[in-house]
């Protein structure tokens, strides 16, 4: 059972996090949702289409200008506070590496923390165990936030990721973090190149069968890109394929930016599965 908020999900229950980034200089939106009119209206869009998780950040993941706590923390939490007013159903999560701006975040309202940087900041666990909400626990590869791997190495990269995640997991409940609240993710093109985020994919078996739910971050990413040798608006086909292949496989926490589209799929996928009746049943029966 994944506890987050108020809601609990069964095991088999596919969730989709709506990513809503506050930076001028996103990968993918390119600033669209910087401004809060902008990105209040995509909250109430991917609330429409069946997210159950906003995924608030302040910070680009990739290099780029400095952005200290500080502005960080002015980018978010005020919003976070705001999301929380207009939308008091929806579990709001914010993607942070810092406990100053975790703390923060937490003080007004927010359900979960995702660190995408594999607990280099050891502090974010003990905030989220504070105020218990939930964490997600990443595979980073050791990886400086904001930087790109370079020449990395695995002898097995499956191995590193369980040995990783399972680690910040267990000492995340070790603090207080509920059980139930920690979520653990392969961290696909964070500390890894191509081929290390195809291999992850393909051995995601591995990680559900830790019994921790998986939550995974695929949506038009680099390992996407340069598998089909496509820019990043025309990553969304091969965004959908592996989205489908990690559904199978287990996954249950989807980090998105097309809700609807991701929704079909993992309806789609529950339905082959067997886990999912479909809307609707005419054919053969009239």
């Amino acid at each position: 059972m994944l506890r987050l908020g108020r809601y609990e999900f069964d095991p088999h229950e596919p969730v989709i996090m709506a990513i809503v980034n506050r930076t001028p200089d996103s990968f993918y939106d390119q600033g669209s949702t910087f401004r809060d009119e902008p990105a209040l209206a995509r909250v109430e869009q991917a609330v429409s289409e069946g997210a159950a998780i906003i995924d608030i950040g302040g910070v680009k993941a990739g290099p780029g200008e400095e952005v200290t706590a500080e502005e960080e923390a002015r980018r978010t939490v005020g919003f976070v506070a705001e999301v929380r007013r207009r939308f008091p159903d929806v579990i709001i999560s914010v993607d942070t590496w810092r406990h100053e701006v975790a703390e923060a975040v937490c003080e007004v309202g927010a359900d979960l923390l995702n660190d995408a940087w594999g607990g280099v900041d050891p502090r974010l666990a003990e905030v989220a165990a504070r105020y218990g909400v939930g964490l997600v626990c990443t595979h980073a590869g050791g990886a400086e936030p904001r930087t790109r791997p370079h020449r990395i190495a695995y002898d097995d990269v499956m191995a590193d990721i369980l040995r990783v995640t399972l680690g910040l997991a267990e000492r995340a409940v070790s603090l207080g973090v509920a059980r139930e609240s920690v979520m653990i993710d392969p961290g696909h093109d964070f500390g890894k190149n191509t081929r290390h985020s195809l291999e992850a994919t393909r051995r995601l078996g591995e990680m559900v069968s830790t019994g921790w739910p998986v939550l995974v971050s695929l949506s038009n990413k680099d390992f996407v890109g340069e598998t089909l040798d496509k820019p990043v608006k025309e990553r969304v086909v091969g965004t959908l394929a592996t989205t489908a292949v990690s559904a199978w496989l287990g996954a249950q926490v989807y980090r998105v930016h097309e809700v609807a589209e991701t929704r079909q799929v993992l309806d789609m996928v529950a339905s082959i599965a067997g886990r999912r009746a479909p809307a609707v049943a005419r054919r053969g029966l009239a």
